[in-house]
This record gives structure tokens, C-alpha cells and sequence, in this order.
């Protein structure tokens, strides 16, 4: 089992939600967290028709337990009737539950304040450099993608294709999130191929025959699913005309490479520097959630095209993400434009393949991918936000 750089309380005096995709290890961390709990699992058949046929029957067996005993409820996602009775339970017994899942979509469309506030909200993501220590490889990585049960297999494809079948079929199809799979799938490869780029919901519709509306439901189902995310713009008082639309980044550049049917992603090539910037995107978004700090993630894009792909918090560290060995000044311009809009910027960063860590004239810092994930996890990045 790999040590999870998310820290749950040890002894959990509030309830609270667990969310992650598929496989990314939510029931292996909280057996390991709360090996003494009541442990409910609603992915055994008999267990899920028992409690929705009557769920006032969960009740009376927790009511039997000590008062003092943790109850965990795995892919409570499937009976969202449970939170009834769960929502009682807090308010009237001070019971506290810790509730897993890899969906909120479906608990919200009957459930929609996810039992008023009255639960906190984790989440667990796919494998990080820091998680993985000496057995991290950047190049494994971008191949096999974030996924505990992915990242060590020798034939990661296979078992990646399976992921994908499974998550269309149970996440999608029988979790009623759209009732039309052929045109979902379509659109999940469609969207693949736009990872870590600028989303154009009229061309994706265009090219996968659907409504716009269909499409920005679609995104709605990645993004509630926590298979990606949107990266906002940068949009703090702009000097210069800027791109004001997001960029889609999925969770699992391992997905992305089986959808958008990759073929081989070495070091130096377009295919090896857009997944090297999903890595980066993961990294980052998983520190700033486990950390705890949720410092702001954005991207910065005038309108002839310079950018600079990740800015962090108010403006005051600005990332490119170079997936090639040699950085040469032409790499840099998007930085030094930021800097001249926005003269507050503390550090400006590329992570790239290089072997060292240098600084160049213009004060931008050239650092090797194993520093940036020691400069980050360590937090001496994030403290200048």
C-alpha cells in the first residue's frame, strides 16, 4: 500500500464525505484509517436491495451499535436514500458516519444539500510524485497515468481499456447519468483528444453531432465523476486582451492516452509535452487540496497566443511546463510577458527534463521535475502565494 499524502482525522468527531474516482484507493485508505469501523458495502448486491427496499432497516442496525463506533458507508453514491436516514441519525444521535463514494451527481439529484453542511468533504485522487517516491518515473507516468492498480502493472493498456469499459458501463450507464452511452462515448473521446487545451463546446458539438447543452452536460458528468476539471483564466485586471475561456484537464492521462489512441510518447515530442503538462496539473491541483491551502489554479492566454500554462493563487507564482531536456529562450516568453502585466510575480517557473536547476538572466528559474515535486510537497513553492 503506498502512504496517501491525504490525512484524514484520525478520530473523525464530524462525518464526512470521501469522494474519488474509481480505483484511486478510497476503501483500502479507510480500512487502514478506521480498521474498527461498521463498514457497510453497498457494491455487494445483497446489501444495496436490502437497504433500499427498507432503509429505516439501517437505522435500527446502527442504533444497535456502540455510540462511540465510526459507521463507514462505501458507494453510498447507490442508495441515496441512506442519507435520510444518515441526515437523522447526525442531527438527532450525533452519530458520526464517514460516507465514500465516486459520484455526487446522482446523491444531489435527490439529495441536493449533501445532508446541509452537516459533512465535510475529501477527496482522494490518483497517485502523486511524493506518494510514489523512489519508484516514481515521469516517463511511466505519462503512460500508465495516476491509478494505484495502473502504475505498477507491466501491461498497463489492458487494464486501462477494462478501467474505461467499467466506468461507462457502472459509472455512467447504470448510475442513469445519461441515458445515451454510444453518443457519451463519443464525446469522452472527442474530449480526450482536447486534453490541457482550451474547451470550444460549438466544435466538439460540431464534430460529435450533439447539442451544445449536450456537451456541457457531458463535462458536467467528468467533472461530477471527478474523472477531470476545468482550468479557469487567469482574469485578475488584464493589461492586454486575453483568452477568458477554460481549459479541460482529465484526472488520468492514462485514460487520455487509451481514447485518444496514442501510440508512443517519448521524451521531446508534442504527445510526451501535453502529458507531461496533464502530470503537472495533477501534481499541482492534488497539493493544493490535500495541503489544504486551495490556492487558485489558472491559466494565462493573450490573444496572439503567448501563455503560460499554470498560474497560482493572485498571480504571485506563474509554471510553464516543458516536457524536453534543453529549454532555450524562446520557452520563456510567455513568463516574461506575464511579468510585464503583472509585475507582482514572485517566481517564475519552468519544469521541465533538464538534469539541474538554474536561474537565468531574466530571473526565471529552470527546474528539473524531481525539484519542482520536492519544492512542492515540501511547501517552500507555495509559501510565496
Amino acid at each position: 500500500m503506498y502512504t496517501r499524502c491525504l490525512h484524514l482525522p484520525e478520530r473523525p468527531g464530524q462525518s464526512f464525505f470521501l469522494w474519488g474516482p474509481r480505483q484511486t484507493g478510497k476503501t483500502t485508505l479507510l480500512k487502514h484509517c478506521y480498521p474498527d469501523a461498521f463498514r457497510i458495502d453497498l457494491l455487494k448486491t445483497d446489501e444495496l436491495m436490502r437497504y433500499i427496499r427498507s432503509p429505516s432497516r439501517f437505522r435500527e442496525e446502527v442504533a444497535a451499535l456502540p455510540h462511540d463506533r465510526l459507521v463507514v458507508v462505501d458507494e453510498i453514491q447507490k442508495a441515496p436514500v441512506l442519507l435520510d436516514e444518515i441526515h437523522y441519525m447526525i442531527q438527532e444521535w450525533q452519530r458520526v458516519f464517514v460516507l465514500c463514494g465516486s459520484s455526487a451527481r446522482k446523491v444531489r439529484r435527490g439529495h441536493a444539500n449533501l445532508l446541509g453542511g452537516r459533512a465535510i468533504r475529501y477527496e482522494l485522487l490518483g497517485l502523486v510524485a511524493q506518494e510514489l517516491g523512489d519508484v516514481f518515473s515521469i516517463e511511466r507516468f505519462v503512460k500508465t497515468g495516476p491509478l494505484p492498480s495502473h502504475y505498477g502493472e507491466q501491461n498497463p493498456g489492458l487494464a486501462i481499456r477494462a478501467y474505461v469499459d467499467d466506468y461507462l458501463r457502472e459509472e455512467i450507464l447504470e448510475e442513469g447519468l445519461t441515458r445515451r452511452l454510444p453518443v457519451f462515448s463519443d464525446f469522452l473521446r472527442v474530449a480526450a483528444i482536447g486534453d490541457t487545451e482550451i474547451v470550444n463546446l460549438s466544435n466538439i458539438a460540431r464534430e460529435t453531432g450533439i447539442a451544445v447543452s449536450t456537451v456541457r452536460d457531458h463535462y458536467g458528468i467528468l467533472t461530477d465523476t471527478l474523472m477531470g476539471a476545468f482550468l479557469p483564466a487567469f482574469t485578475l485586471r488584464p493589461k492586454r486582451r486575453t483568452i477568458q475561456s477554460p481549459k479541460f484537464y482529465f484526472r488520468d492521462v492514462g485514460v487520455v492516452n487509451h481514447l485518444a489512441r496514442r501510440g508512443e510518447i517519448s521524451p521531446g515530442s508534442e504527445l510526451f509535452g501535453k502529458a507531461f503538462e496533464n502530470w503537472l496539473f495533477h501534481e499541482l491541483s492534488v497539493h493544493a487540496k490535500y495541503s489544504q491551502l486551495f490556492y487558485d489554479l489558472s491559466y494565462w492566454r493573450l490573444s496572439s497566443g503567448i501563455e503560460v500554462d499554470f498560474i497560482l493563487g493572485p498571480g504571485t507564482v506563474a509554471i510553464e511546463a516543458k516536457g524536453k531536456s534543453r529549454i532555450n529562450p524562446g520557452d520563456m516568453q510567455g513568463l516574461i510577458n506575464f511579468r510585464k502585466d503583472f509585475p507582482q510575480v514572485r517566481t517564475l517557473m519552468i519544469v521541465c527534463l533538464e538534469n539541474r536547476m538554474r536561474r537565468t538572466g531574466d530571473g526565471i528559474d529552470i527546474v528539473p521535475y524531481q525539484e519542482f515535486t520536492r519544492l512542492l510537497w515540501d511547501g517552500q513553492l507555495t509559501r510565496k502565494i
